[in-house]
């Protein structure tokens, strides 16, 4: 296959109808401690390891049609005393370790408690991502924000589950997280988004004054537009389902850690980055060292802009920032999927873009590693459910919900 594009262009009105499903709870404890009195902290970061039971074109109303009563941006009020949240413990079905990074040799602006959840069908990670010293109004929660969170769906019986985003409610509740944002880096192609089935249930336990907004990149009116036509998805369906659209450099809270999305273009022409605290969230941009970088190959990508985009992460930050990704595939000589690497360890050890390899080496062996991939098993079901922010299709006169599925005819022959 030398290109998706083409093949995602060959879009029939056949359909195949969906079957929706709904489907631990950690000790936690604060120590309290005087504002003026805390010491600088590490940065805390709990990896858990999730297993599923079950195998640019917009307004600008649009863009800014965050909910009013929710204040991602404004910094929250101070209060006299701080309150930790010790790291996630062991519990079924989420098994965690923690680790800490060393702490900065700086003044601390304040740095993100970071629990990475690896989601094993899709190769998936998912974030949380939170300000482990703002208090809101309930002296025991902090806030936080999801990134990229996967819906479950088996293509056995094209069924749709909601069993790894039920596991991250669980964990947000255990953790007393409250939750401030819904991230998406772009229209992911290898998996469905839960965007949508968190927020809808995050507003029943935080309140329709804390709805959680859904953010994604400001070019995802171009995406939404080419799919759409391509897949038959009705245009009320795509319109303004995503609650924010950042521009590029834009600067956003999470509590009291200042956030700001980085436009990184190459894997889809949408995508972005979000940088909070010396932590960048690259989705499908870098990969582990050992695996390199996303292909390129789909409508919009670009191996010259990949590159680019890389080469900016990896010039523009400290040698000690991390680089979280949006998916590991673990080689035989590693058996875990590790959610991040130094910028330092990236520039010395990516398989890509490490120092030295020049724009030229970097395309011919992009583009040609691309040539040779299969299309994701999930292109189809995932795209048309993400333009909608993961929503799902409208329901049919009789009840079922459809997606549209391409067919390939590899014959000459008419009948």
């Amino acid at each position: 296959m030398t290109s998706l594009q083409p093949y995602l262009a060959e879009i029939c009105q056949t359909t195949t109808g969906l079957l929706t499903s709904s489907t631990c709870a950690p000790c936690l404890y604060h120590i309290r401690r005087l504002a003026t009195s805390i010491p600088r902290s590490a940065s805390t970061i709990a990896t858990t390891k999730s297993h599923i039971s079950t195998s640019s074109t917009t307004s600008p109303n649009q863009r800014r049609s965050i909910h009013q009563s929710h204040p991602p941006r404004s910094p929250q009020r101070q209060h006299t005393h701080l309150h930790r949240i010790n790291p996630l413990q062991a519990s079924s079905p989420l098994n965690s370790r923690t680790y800490t990074t060393s702490p900065s040799s700086s003044p601390p602006p304040p740095e993100p408690t970071i629990t990475p959840i690896f989601e094993p069908v899709t190769c998936t990670f998912q974030y949380l991502v939170a300000d482990p010293l703002t208090l809101v109004a309930d002296p025991l929660t902090l806030v936080a924000a999801i990134i990229d969170p996967v819906l479950d769906y088996s293509l056995t019986d094209n069924s749709i589950t909601t069993t790894s985003a039920d596991a991250l409610l669980s964990l947000i509740q255990s953790k007393s997280y409250k939750i401030a944002w819904i991230l998406e880096t772009h229209a992911h192609a290898d998996h469905l988004s839960a965007s949508s089935y968190l927020q809808k249930r995050l507003t029943e336990i935080q309140g329709e004054e804390h709805k959680p907004p859904i953010g994604i990149g400001k070019r995802i009116g171009t995406v939404q537009s080419l799919f759409s036509k391509r897949y038959g998805v009705p245009e009320e369906e795509v319109k303004e389902v995503f609650g924010y659209l950042f521009d590029d450099d834009e600067v956003f809270r999470i509590g009291n850690l200042e956030a700001k999305a980085i436009h990184l273009p190459g894997h889809t022409p949408d995508h972005l980055g979000y940088k909070i605290g010396d932590n960048v969230f690259c989705g499908d941009s870098l990969f582990n060292a050992d695996i390199g970088t996303a292909r390129c190959d789909f409508p919009g990508g670009s191996a010259h802009d990949l590159y680019h985009s890389g080469r900016k992460l990896l010039q523009s930050l400290p040698d000690e920032a991390q680089i979280w990704t949006g998916h590991d595939y673990p080689p035989e000589d590693r058996k875990e999927p590790v959610p991040c690497l130094t910028v330092k360890e990236h520039r010395e050890r990516n398989k890509h873009l490490r120092d030295g390899i020049t724009e030229e080496e970097f395309v011919k062996a992009r583009q040609e590693r691309d040539r040779n991939l299969a299309a994701p098993r999930l292109l189809h079901q995932s795209l048309q459910v993400n333009i909608r922010a993961g929503k799902l299709p409208g329901e049919n006169e009789s009840g079922l919900r459809l997606l549209h599925l391409p067919v390939k005819i590899k014959t000459d022959k008419k009948w």
